[in-house]
């Protein structure tokens, strides 16, 4: 229980650094943006790692974690400074999260990055002007992972939201070899289109619970007017009971993480994938800390994705693992 609660501490912290920096909104592209410093990915700084010793990896890319924030200068930054502490802070309070609940006996890598803020996911002009960006960091990065740090290992690549957006243009750019290597992707909390599929081979939609080499991609709302994404994915699978059918699978948890889990009831959850618009229909879920700022619903988990699951992953990624291993 112990590491629970230093996520829910985590994720306290994240919540009050994340209003902090959300300053404004606004759905116009500058003219000319500024861009922090490039990361240096030999730099160990640049990093959050856990080397476990095992012979499986975790390469992992964090979610939105940055709003637009001004400079001394007066100037509106879009973009996550990860020389700077105050940007920092709530993208290392993901990367131990995530770590904590769901890394198991792997090993974690997890590269700092010049990740978008939320406001850039207000517009599809301000997303696709900013997004290259934070590709472009994570793709230098997870190419001096294969390089430096991999050591030849099977890796499970994962990423929310904006880092899944980034892990499925990433997949698509691998190479035979480190896809053979590639013992699944998790593509959490974000949206799989039919073009997508298409023009991605290395995205294989997952079947059941220990297939290897392929996607894993799922989003959780109350009802499907709730959706902010994932309506209309190509691909999706319940994480619960690791099925593409409609079959319900039942989930007991504690529903936040924003609350020590000794301090909470657990909801019982009534988890089922609708097989026509592929989103995850969770009912009985209690807690109301959930809607995201600027983009989000009520009814929409998706700040949820891993939380709720997080049994299942951390298991799921172990079963893959020994797979693949074997």
């Amino acid at each position: 229980m112990a590491h629970y609660r230093l996520f829910a501490r985590l994720i306290a912290i994240l919540a009050t650094l994340v209003l902090l920096v959300q300053c404004r909104s606004s759905n116009q592209v500058d003219t000319q943006e500024f861009l922090p410093k490039s990361p240096n990915y030999s730099d160990t700084t640049q990093w959050y790692v856990t080397d476990r010793q095992a012979s499986a990896d975790i390469f992992y890319i964090i979610s939105t974690e940055t709003g637009d924030y001004k400079l001394p200068d007066g100037t509106i930054c879009h973009y996550a400074d990860t020389y700077n502490d105050s940007t920092r802070a709530p993208m290392l309070s993901e990367m131990v999260g995530v770590d904590t609940l769901l890394s198991g006996h792997l090993n974690f890598y997890s590269p700092y990055y010049r990740q978008c803020s939320l406001q850039s996911f207000e517009s599809s002009g301000t997303t696709d002007s900013r997004l290259p960006h934070a590709l472009d960091d994570v793709r230098r990065a997870f190419k001096h992972y294969l390089e430096r740090q991999n050591q030849g290992h099977p890796f499970v690549l994962a990423g929310f939201s904006q880092g899944a957006m980034i892990m499925l243009e990433l997949m698509k750019e691998m190479d035979d070899a480190t896809f053979d290597r590639m013992i699944a992707a998790y593509a959490i909390g974000c949206n799989i289109t039919p073009e997508m599929l298409h023009n991605n081979p290395r995205i294989v939609a997952a079947q059941r619970a220990d297939d290897t080499g392929v996607t894993i991609c799922y989003n959780s709302v109350r009802d499907i007017s709730c959706a902010i994404m994932g309506n209309g994915n190509a691909i999706a699978i319940n994480p619960v009971n690791w099925r593409t059918d409609g079959q319900p699978a039942q989930l007991v948890t504690e529903p936040t993480p924003l609350r020590p889990v000794d301090q909470q009831q657990c909801d019982t959850l009534t988890v089922r994938l609708d097989t026509a618009t592929r989103l995850l229909l969770v009912d009985g879920y209690s807690a109301t800390d959930y809607v995201l700022p600027l983009i989000g619903k009520e009814g929409c988990y998706h700040s949820r994705e891993i939380w709720l699951y997080r049994q299942q992953l951390r298991d799921n990624i172990a079963l893959r693992a020994s797979t693949m291993q074997h």
